[in-house]
């Protein structure tokens, strides 16, 4: 299992492709804040709700200076469906890999139904503009987080 991060780490940085196979870094980011959020499966229920709750909070996170990064384990062309299909407007990468997900601690154990089971475990990582960690989030729920983000960051 990987170490989870905690506030001051530095975050691990990372290249990965997007919805389009264009390529993101976390370095691209470098002078704004960035929410890395980590979620199971694009085009699933829970996930659909968080990402569309990252969305509809977009330019409200923009305004205050933050930058959204999705990150699944899918890949680009499932992730241009889930885009087109809810209309998102959030940076989405594919870690097919599982490399920057367990750097980041967000795959592992985790309980799933009442059984333990080897997975993608739904994380956010708040990253500074020097990129550091500020906030380390895991095992959040899919539902009500980004209102929870939003208020713990007093935005």
């Amino acid at each position: 299992m990987s170490e989870r991060l905690q506030p001051g780490d530095t975050a691990p940085d990372f290249t990965l492709p997007d919805a389009d196979g264009k390529e993101v870094s976390l370095s691209d980011h470098r002078g704004r804040k960035v929410i890395v959020y980590f979620y199971p499966a694009a085009l699933t229920p829970g996930c659909t709700k968080q990402a569309c709750d990252f969305t509809d909070n977009l330019d409200l996170l923009a305004g205050a200076g933050y930058d959204v990064i999705g990150v699944s384990p899918d890949k680009p062309e499932k992730l241009a469906k889930f885009r087109e299909k809810e209309d998102l407007r959030v940076t989405l990468v594919g870690d097919p890999s599982k490399a920057v997900l367990e750097s980041y601690g967000a795959f592992g154990e985790k309980k799933l139904y009442g059984k333990t089971v080897t997975g993608v475990i739904r994380s956010t990582v708040v990253v500074d503009e020097d990129g550091k960690v500020e906030r380390a989030l895991y095992n959040v729920k899919a539902t009500g987080h980004v209102a929870k983000i939003i208020k713990d960051l007093g935005l």
